[in-house]
């Protein structure tokens, strides 16, 4: 028989310290009154709660209510987002996008960090210490933005960054591992964050920051198992079962590039993904696909070339238009690999997201979901991606969120 344990004053007062902490950031400024009938708290738990939240810097008086008669139990109190700052950080193979946020997820600034080619700002064709020098050069850069980004929105210190990359990030050592060829430069990064002091940095793979960012404000808000794939200049997936992000034995769930599907030129191999599903819905393959039905598209074949021919093929629509004999035929690529996601995993839902889903839309989504249903016997739901460009961005302002909050809050 277990018997219940008795919470000890202490445990009591923090439990109910998160409990009105989260409903001051969920619902904003509230008065004692309002705290006390969405907490069910007494009186004097909630007054000596809100002194001591008071005496840490988390909550301050903001002002009081209009409607009721001023006085003590009119004051508004508000969580203190300038408390603590954050950062998120998407890191690509071309350069970086950042944003710095407050405790609360509100984007205070942001910067856009271009990286020409591998290695720093110019070719190095020169011994590999220079090579080494110049892709430390380039971390030092985009961390001396990141800091001047921060003091710009009046953050002095950066209590939390959490980082986007594309890659396997190993949950037991949190390193990341390239499963193409990533330019040097992403290690150097990361050194360069971890070595902030009083910084902590989060690494985590960019499509399960986005598939978090569709999870909590996007298209699978109301869902507890879903799969985003994403689109772009290759294929992948984070995978949300039971409400919970997973990642594998080895960071690994997701990398659907490497499936071997039919359509592909050949098979996937341990170090390149061309023979997988990425040959088959990748920017590449798009645009290939798009110029196959006479459609305008970007010989750079990446994702924004790739995202434009879809949109051009939206503008030109029609079952015996190119317009919508592309889209017909691009569905069946994706959902080629989405069926295979689903038969094992059985999500019940699928996002698309990443430039070409994001371009594809509600119209891409609807054609993915009818030749879905031919290739599995079961039911599933596409939707298009909502979170936006910004996903991995916003995916990462979420999980940086979150780890300060445990720190603040005390959350376990």
């Amino acid at each position: 028989m277990t018997t219940a344990r008795t919470a000890t004053p202490s445990t009591a007062r923090a439990i109910n310290d998160r409990l009105a902490l989260n409903l001051l950031l969920d619902q904003g400024p509230l008065t004692a009154t309002e705290l006390r009938d969405l907490t069910g708290l007494s009186r004097p738990t909630v007054a000596d709660l809100l002194e001591r939240l008071q005496r840490t810097g988390l909550v301050a008086v903001v002002g009081e209510r209009g409607e009721q008669r001023r006085g003590p139990n009119a004051r508004l109190y508000a969580l203190v987002a300038s408390r603590a700052h954050l950062a998120a950080v998407d890191v690509r193979e071309g350069g970086v996008s950042l944003v710095v946020a407050d405790l609360a997820g509100q984007v205070l600034a942001s910067a856009d960090i271009p990286v020409d080619v591998p290695g720093g700002d110019s070719a190095v064709d020169g011994p590999a210490a220079d090579r080494a020098s110049a892709d430390r050069d380039t971390a030092a850069r985009i961390v001396r933005t990141l800091l001047d980004t921060a003091a710009r929105a009046g953050a002095g210190h950066l209590h939390t960054v959490a980082v986007g990359a594309p890659g396997l990030v190993d949950p037991a050592t949190g390193r990341l591992q390239s499963t193409g060829e990533l330019p040097a430069w992403h290690a150097e990064l990361l050194a360069a964050l971890r070595a902030l002091p009083g910084t902590d940095v989060i690494l985590e793979n960019e499509v399960n920051l986005a598939g978090r960012a569709e999870y909590r404000t996007g298209a699978a808000r109301d869902r507890e198992d879903f799969v985003l794939i994403w689109l772009g200049h290759s294929v992948g997936a984070a995978v949300v079962l039971d409400g919970r992000l997973r990642r594998g034995a080895s960071g690994g769930t997701g990398e659907i590039c490497f499936l071997p599907v039919p359509g592909s030129t050949g098979l996937p191999s341990a170090t390149s993904c061309e023979g997988g599903f990425h040959g088959l819905a990748g920017s590449a393959a798009v645009c290939a696909l798009a110029r196959a039905h006479g459609l305008p598209a970007d010989p750079a074949d990446d994702a924004s070339a790739a995202e434009a021919a879809v949109r051009a093929a939206l503008r030109a629509l029609g079952d015996d238009q190119p317009g919508g004999l592309f889209l017909e035929e691009l569905a069946e690529r994706i959902a080629v690999g989405a069926s295979a996601v689903c038969v094992v995993l059985d999500p019940g839902c699928v996002v698309l997201g990443g430039e070409i889903g994001r371009a594809g839309g509600a119209e891409l989504a609807a054609r993915v979901e009818r030749r879905l249903a031919m290739l599995s016997p079961l039911r599933t739901e596409v939707r298009a991606g909502e979170a936006g460009g910004g996903a991995v961005l916003g995916g990462a302002v979420l999980t940086a969120g979150d780890a300060v909050r445990r720190d603040l809050f005390g959350e376990p």
